[in-house]
């Protein structure tokens, strides 16, 4: 993937509701959800919804199929593996300092209650 590519893809990250779609859509892949589900399931008025499918279609993390009256998203693979492949490569290749720690398969977030 090319930098300006990963920036946009990064970017789109970055934003607490498009992040929450993202996720939900990984969860739900691969057949997606119709948009309705998806603002129901977050409790997202329909304009940001919108609004925030744009951004993540922008960035090609998102993909949007017709089917008949309704609008299905996916989850972009292809993207979010490319995103993945670059950041372990540029963050954590073994040129960095970080090179002989870092390994993102084995990382696990906190959970909330382990959060300190």
């Amino acid at each position: 993937m090319e930098t300006q590519h990963i920036l946009t893809a990064l970017a789109a990250l970055a934003h607490e509701t498009r992040l929450t779609i993202f996720r939900l859509l990984v969860e739900t892949a691969p057949e997606g959800l119709p948009v309705g589900k998806i603002g129901e399931r977050l409790g997202t008025a329909p304009a940001t919804l919108s609004f925030h499918l744009k951004e993540l279609a922008n960035a090609d993390l998102v993909t949007m199929r017709h089917e008949g009256r309704f609008i299905y998203c996916s989850a972009n693979f292809a993207t979010m593996n490319g995103l993945l492949a670059y950041l372990t490569k540029n963050c954590c290749g073994t040129g960095t300092a970080f090179g002989s720690v870092c390994d993102p398969v084995a990382w696990q977030p906190l959970q909330k209650e382990e959060a300190v």
